[in-house]
């Protein structure tokens, strides 16, 4: 049966770093028969400046009909001046929540044509292949009461809600837990358990869920000292766990010792598999227009939906040996690029990948 998908190509370099993903879907499915539909809708501030509204109802109504979803990215300079509820960051948070979209994957790997691009030495990096699993839909981010309020003092003080259920934190750890599985059979789960009580449940839960997966070597570790081991020996890690928050910012931090955020995917998963696949970059919108951003990340994004979603394995493998060939054959956008190799623009280096298809 034919799979829908989605096609949100967002703010700033998002439009161009999704039309070099496209040309790669477009060629599985004229030349390799991958079986697909694809639908485009508006998101972010693109969705702002033509309805008002950052997840136009349309756009989720799609979104729910659809199979996966590509996205670009959202967000910019032009928006920051509105009210926090209407940003166009309102839109992924609002697509997150809307399609239950709990689980997310992000891959930290260091290719190893990009070992000198990497703030880190060489042999602290190389072979580096983390996979980090992200709570989405719960705590800080979502957790209730949230806002500004004024003390009888006059201050205004803000103040946000950590919250979990044990069956959130049960269901993000088995996600994990089932990849360690399949991967280098080690999980560390990151918490602050020795400071807040909501991590001390969390660490209690990951715990018992252990139990029913004993080829699975758990470790458990509090977030300051996982940050510190991320840059001091980062390739102890095969797969970590742990909040929203605490995700949020690790994974940024493991994408900086892989030479350049724009190399990196990721997903972001129901319970049945359905996902949103998008870069984990932002917006760039100093470089947009200028056919200089990188849409590697994009296209590994791809990837990881032929993986995860679309139960093409083989076509995965496809694209991401298809992303090597090109970074073997020299070619760099100016984010990775470095001496004797040759720099291109966003939409060379995603005819090359297709071309290497």
């Amino acid at each position: 049966m034919s799979k829908k998908l989605l096609i949100l190509p967002g703010d700033g370099i998002g439009p161009e770093i999704v039309t070099e993903a496209v040309k790669v879907l477009a060629t599985l499915r004229d030349d390799h028969a991958l079986d697909i539909t694809m639908d485009e809708a508006l998101v972010g501030g693109a969705a702002i400046d033509a309805t008002g509204h950052p997840l136009p109802d349309a756009t989720l109504e799609l979104a729910k009909e659809c199979d996966a979803i590509l996205l670009g990215a959202v967000g910019g300079t032009k928006w920051e001046g509105l009210d926090i509820s209407i940003r166009p960051e309102k839109g992924l948070l609002g697509l997150r929540a809307g399609l239950n979209l709990f689980a997310n994957l992000r891959p930290a790997i260091l290719y190893p044509q990009l070992a000198d691009a990497s703030s880190l030495k060489p042999e602290i990096v190389s072979g580096l292949d983390i996979m980090i699993v992200r709570e989405l839909t719960g705590g800080i981010y979502f957790g209730e009461p949230r806002g500004v309020r004024k003390l009888e003092s006059g201050e205004r003080q803000g103040f946000n809600t950590l919250v979990y259920t044990e069956s959130e934190v049960d269901r993000i750890s088995r996600v994990a837990f089932d990849i360690a599985m399949k991967r280098g059979g080690r999980l560390c789960s990151v918490d602050k358990a020795n400071v807040l009580e909501c991590t001390e449940l969390w660490r209690e839960v990951v715990t018992t869920a252990a139990a029913d997966y004993p080829d699975v070597e758990l470790e458990h570790m509090y977030v300051d000292n996982a940050a510190m081991q991320l840059v001091r020996a980062p390739k102890q890690f095969d797969v970590m766990v742990t909040t929203n928050m605490f995700g949020d910012i690790l994974s940024d931090a493991a994408a900086m010792l892989t030479g350049s955020i724009g190399m990196l995917p990721s997903a972001s998963l129901d319970e049945n598999s359905k996902g949103m696949y998008e870069p984990i970059h932002g917006s760039a919108p100093d470089i947009a227009g200028q056919n200089r951003a990188n849409p590697l990340a994009t296209i590994l994004s791809v990837a990881m939906m032929l993986r995860y979603t679309l139960d093409q394995p083989e076509m995965a493998g496809r694209v991401e040996k298809a992303v090597n060939q090109v970074l073997d054959a020299g070619l760099r956008t100016a984010d990775i690029m470095s001496d004797g190799m040759t720099e291109v623009g966003t939409d060379a280096m995603g005819d090359a990948v297709v071309a290497a298809l």
